[in-house]
């Protein structure tokens, strides 16, 4: 069985973008900002502060002092994170389904692959990077809001006069451009994996058939 190139493609591409957004989900560093803490003589004290999906972490730069937590308060409530929070899951779940499906699809220990199932595979892969595209743009849209909106309604709803400390300049990190690789991988490969089967032919199974067709004859001379 001649097995095509963007097939292959596929097969590569489908779990690289499963690990990639797998990775993103996980990591605490979606979006990040820095404030400063005061001088101590010639040395600048800065606070990083990232946020993730599911944890935020403070740092004081250049110094190994650093502590995580479970994403709370305004962020956690925030509907957007929640939303996102779900679009990512539901994409990790539709993409591994995919390459189950397309692994039982493609049946490389066998000449006749389900290229049915094989395409089904590759529209969930697809699919999943879709939803995985959407969620990092909604939460890239709104990186700077998250959270913050919330606590200023509040206060101004309540009548508050909290003291806030300085507010941090939030921008992208290393997480979210995990995610975007990730996404467009796997909308690559869910694509190669859909539209890779129409071009696959199977040489054996047509010598197979001319075989089978092929009558023989007894010649007396």
């Amino acid at each position: 069985m001649h097995t095509p190139v963007s097939m292959l493609m596929g097969v590569v591409f489908a779990p690289l973008g499963l690990v990639l957004v797998f990775t993103a989900a996980i990591t605490p560093q979606w979006r990040e900002g820095q404030a400063r803490l005061g001088r101590a003589g010639a040395t600048e004290f800065l606070l990083l502060r990232s946020d993730g999906l599911w944890e935020s972490c403070l740092q004081v730069v250049h110094s190994e002092v650093k502590e995580c937590w479970p994403v709370s308060g305004s962020y956690q409530r925030d509907a957007r994170v929640r939303m996102v929070q779900g679009m990512v899951l539901s994409s990790l779940f539709l993409c591994g389904a995919g390459i189950v499906l397309a692994s039982v699809g493609v049946r490389c220990w066998t000449d006749i692959p389900l290229r049915s199932v094989a395409a089904a595979g590759g529209l969930l892969v697809a699919l999943a990077g879709v939803l995985s595209l959407a969620a990092l743009g909604v939460y890239t849209h709104n990186l700077s809001k998250l959270g913050i909106e919330v606590d200023s309604t509040l206060s101004e709803t309540q009548g508050l006069n909290v003291h806030k400390p300085p507010r941090l300049t939030l921008h992208p990190a290393g997480s979210l451009y995990f995610g975007w690789v990730g996404a467009w991988v796997q909308v690559l490969g869910g694509a190669a994996l859909l539209f890779g089967f129409k071009s696959m032919k199977c040489s054996s199974c047509h010598k197979q058939r001319l075989k089978d067709s092929a009558e023989m004859y007894e010649v007396n001379c």
